[in-house]
């Protein structure tokens, strides 16, 4: 599992929650696919039990998991719901870059230029 970086900005619980969404938009966590236990997760990222225990309700509530009464907790497999999640963070990656570079008055082909440019050079990085 990838490790996951904590701040202060936000909630840890809503931390937790946009970690798992972006690991099922990438297709790192399949649909269907058990999650680690609560105590696990809790052990492994150093936080309390019940800010995962949080975090958890909260996904199930979303239905992006789902827990039967003595089982782990698992990846929905509702398609149409893990396609609302890539898009959902599809969005606001790109609301976050607009409204940056709306304050700093960049224009849209700079823009544009500068997007394809950086993703051309995480490409070669990757690659190397």
């Amino acid at each position: 599992m990838r490790e996951i970086l904590l701040h202060t900005r936000d909630p840890v619980f809503e931390q937790i929650i946009h970690y798992f969404k972006v690991l099922i938009a990438n297709g790192e966590l399949q649909p269907g696919e058990e999650m680690p236990s609560r105590r696990e997760l809790a052990k492994a990222f150093e936080i309390n039990p019940n800010t995962v225990q949080r975090a958890y309700k909260e996904m199930e509530k979303e239905r992006l998991i789902h827990t039967e009464s003595n089982f782990p907790s698992k990846i929905t497999t509702d398609q149409q719901l893990l396609k609302n999640v890539r898009e959902e963070l599809i969005h606001q990656a790109v609301q976050a870059f607009v409204e940056s570079m709306q304050m700093i008055q960049v224009p849209v082909d700079e823009a544009l230029i500068r997007i394809k440019s950086q993703l051309q050079q995480e490409k070669e990085v990757k690659e190397s």
